[in-house]
């Protein structure tokens, strides 16, 4: 744990939390290295699923503001372009969103309220789920400040919007609240508690099958690519090889015939 972020593991539901509420979780170095060691602790366990969440009055308020001016004199090329994550695929700042979709193996869901704006917003895009409060904002606020979404939202945003809605976003920084949200795909669903009802998501997805959940992540994660259609159906065929007869789907099944609850290992 980092005065950042707090990781928790109990009954195989990770919660990952956003602690720097004195600053509605706005995103520093700190909290940088913070979720990119918290998705690599949960990555590392035996979580079955995780919950990402923000404490305080907003999920994240963005970028620090104070950590720009320090960045101004620095080289951006030298800061942004080495790919130093992600199998040399992405530097920090998209690691941080990525690495809950591409690192994670289990379903990731994201517990939003108050404020979710920049930053804040392209780390939740990162979540497999993402349950909003009522009052939630959620902004893709880069252009306030003259510059673009550059924290893997350019991969995220595309698979959840309309062209046109991304680019109306993009271009204004205008807030949408949960609503609009919801209904241009940026929100799963809206809950008056939505850690409560993360929670309640999280339990039910613990009584899947622990490789079958993991091998559908994967498999949708093939799919999102927009692969070729024979290569994405080569790999729905070999994640269900690796499936079928094992222990996990045996109990599954041994479970539905006997009107019980799952026992995994």
């Amino acid at each position: 744990m980092s005065d950042r972020v707090s990781v928790d593991f109990e009954n195989h539901i990770a919660h990952v939390r956003m602690i720097r509420t004195d600053k509605m979780n706005a995103v520093d170095q700190g909290m940088i290295d913070g979720l990119i060691a918290a998705g690599q602790e949960v990555a590392a366990s035996d979580a079955r699923v995780c919950i990402l969440s923000g404490a305080g009055k907003g999920f994240c308020a963005g970028i620090d503001i104070s950590g720009m001016a320090a960045m101004s004199g620095q080289d951006p090329v030298e800061r942004m372009m080495p790919r130093t994550h992600g199998d040399g695929t992405t530097n920090q700042w998209q690691e941080v969103s990525l690495i809950w979709r591409r690192t994670v193996p289990v379903p990731v869901i994201a517990a939003l309220h108050g404020v979710c704006f920049g930053a804040g917003c392209q780390i939740a895009l990162g979540a497999d789920i993402r349950i909003a409060s009522p009052d939630l904002k959620m902004a893709v606020m880069e252009m306030k400040w003259g510059i673009v979404p550059d924290m893997g939202g350019m991969v995220l945003l595309p698979d959840l919007v309309r062209s046109d809605v991304l680019r109306r976003l993009t271009y204004t920084a205008a807030p949408i609240g949960a609503e609009q949200a919801e209904r241009w795909g940026l929100v799963t669903e809206i809950a008056e508690d939505p850690l409560a009802a993360a929670q309640a998501l999280a339990e039910d997805i613990v009584l899947k099958s622990p490789s079958g959940v993991r091998a559908a992540k994967r498999l949708i994660g093939q799919a999102e690519l927009r692969e070729r259609a024979d290569h994405v159906l080569l790999e729905e065929s070999r994640e269900q090889a690796d499936l079928i007869g094992k222990p996990d789907q045996m109990e599954v099944i041994a479970a539905q015939f006997g009107k019980r609850a799952p026992k995994f290992g």
